[in-house]
């Protein structure tokens, strides 16, 4: 089964594109009908029980990596691990997340974040232009894995 996960604080401006996110793609005919569309804002840790036992979650939250705003970003793997810095707003409650998933033996098999760079995380409940324009980019990105999960098996981990 199939999770996408939006996370993000909408009172802070580009740090919500993860949950602006879920909620166009809830309007989205593209996403196939067995995939479960989750808005996690902030809920940190306590997103564990609703994301426990996916053998597929995709993320999308607000990244920060230095790359120029409104940049849509491909993270999977071992690139998970080598994320710069502080990437994500949310990096230390989504590391906490994977690890009690792993602890508890719930660790999806499959694993995917789609952050897009923010331009600002200032008190606002508008998205900045450039994160604004790039969230096309973003859904295209969200279906093309979606799409690509539902054409091949679960891969499960022993």
């Amino acid at each position: 089964m199939t999770a996408v996960l939006g996370l993000g604080n909408l009172v802070h401006s580009d740090d919500g594109v993860g949950v602006h996110a879920i909620q166009q793609l809830q309007r989205d005919p593209r996403v196939p009908p067995a995939t479960v569309l989750l808005d996690g804002g902030t809920q940190g840790l306590s997103l564990i029980s609703h994301i426990s036992g996916f053998s597929r979650l995709l993320v999308i939250d607000a990244v920060n990596a230095g790359e120029p705003p409104g940049t849509v970003l491909r993270f999977e793997g071992s690139a998970l691990h080598g994320l710069p810095g502080k990437a994500s707003v949310h990096q230390l409650g989504f590391a906490d997340m994977m690890v009690a998933l792993k602890l508890l033996g719930e660790s999806p098999p499959e694993l995917v974040v789609l952050g897009v760079q923010p331009l600002s995380t200032e008190w606002s409940m508008d998205l900045t232009p450039p994160v604004r324009d790039a969230i096309p980019a973003l859904l295209d990105a969200v279906v093309r894995q979606l799409t690509i999960w539902n054409a091949s098996p679960v891969e499960m981990n022993v």
